[in-house]
C-alpha cells in the first residue's frame, strides 16, 4: 500500500520535465486508481449516511401525501355518491308527493264537480217540476175556460139557430163528450 502512495511520487520527481497533462500519464493511473477508489467510497458514504435517506423521506412524504389525498378522494367521491342518492330519492319523492296530491286535486274537483251538477239536476228538476205543475193548472184553467166559453158558445148557437134555449148542463155534457174524443 505503501508502494501505491508513493509510486505517484516517485513517478513524478523521475519526470519532472515530460510533457502533457498528468491525467493521461500511465505512471500516474495507481495513484489515480486509489485516489479515485477512495473519493467514491467517501461519496458513496455520504450518499447513503445524508443525501439519500433525505430523498428516501422526501419520497415517502410525497408517497404518503398522495395516498393521504387519494383517500380523500375517495371518500369524498363516496359521499358525494351518497349526496346524489340522497338528492335522487327526495327527487322521486317529492314527485311521487306531487302526483298524489295532484290525484287528489283532481278527485276532489271531480267530487265537487259531480255534487254541484247534482245540486243543479236536482234544482233543475225541482223547477221541471214546479212549472209542469203551473203549467197543468194553468191548462186546467185554460180547459174549464175553453168548456165555460164552449158551453156559452153552444147555448148561445142553438138558440139563433135552432130557436129552443138550451140548459147550461146539456151544452156542458155536449161540450165533455168533445173533449173526451178529441183527446
Amino acid at each position: 500500500m505503501a508502494l501505491l502512495v508513493a509510486g505517484p511520487v516517485l513517478a513524478a520527481e523521475g519526470e519532472h520535465h515530460s510533457k502533457g497533462l498528468p491525467q493521461l500519464n500511465p505512471a500516474s493511473y495507481a495513484s489515480q486508481i486509489f485516489w479515485l477508489i477512495i473519493t467514491f467510497g467517501l461519496l458513496l458514504w455520504l450518499m447513503s449516511k445524508v443525501a439519500l435517506p433525505r430523498v428516501a423521506e422526501v419520497l415517502e412524504a410525497r408517497q404518503e401525501k398522495i395516498s393521504n389525498d387519494l383517500e380523500k378522494a375517495s371518500a369524498l367521491r363516496a359521499e358525494a355518491e351518497a349526496v346524489m342518492q340522497a338528492y335522487e330519492k327526495a327527487l322521486t319523492e317529492a314527485r311521487g308527493n306531487a302526483q298524489q296530491e295532484m290525484a287528489k286535486a283532481v278527485a276532489a274537483s271531480d267530487a265537487e264537480a259531480a255534487r254541484r251538477n247534482g245540486d243543479l239536476a236536482a234544482d233543475l228538476a225541482q223547477r221541471t217540476r214546479t212549472a209542469e205543475e203551473r203549467i197543468q193548472a194553468a191548462k186546467q184553467v185554460a180547459l174549464g175556460n175553453v168548456r165555460t166559453i164552449a158551453g156559452e158558445t153552444a147555448q148561445a148557437a142553438v138558440s139563433r139557430l135552432v130557436g129552443v134555449a138550451v140548459s147550461a148542463e146539456t151544452t156542458e155534457a155536449a161540450v165533455e163528450a168533445v173533449l173526451k174524443e178529441r183527446a
